[in-house]
């Protein structure tokens, strides 16, 4: 069977920006220096990883390729 619940008066729900908590959250905890150390190593990690892929990629992407140089070069001395 369902329950209703108790109608909520709209002016309490209008003042509620009045009604925060005075209680203070605990401070955070600082991380140890592994954990500092682990996140330096996982961010180094990636952007070597990224600086590889740039460095392998790029002479992919280059319009200048040896192999269509040579072709052409090869085509002009059977002329």
């Amino acid at each position: 069977m369902l329950r209703r619940r108790e109608p909520v008066p709209f002016a309490f729900i209008a003042e509620t920006d009045r009604f925060r908590s005075n209680v203070t959250p605990p401070p955070r905890e600082r991380a140890s220096a592994g954990q500092i150390a682990g996140r330096w190593l996982l961010g180094l990690t990636i952007i070597a990883g990224i600086v590889g892929s740039l460095v392998l990629g790029m002479p992919a992407l280059s319009q200048h390729n040896l192999s269509t140089q040579n072709q052409q070069s090869q085509a002009a001395d059977n002329r």
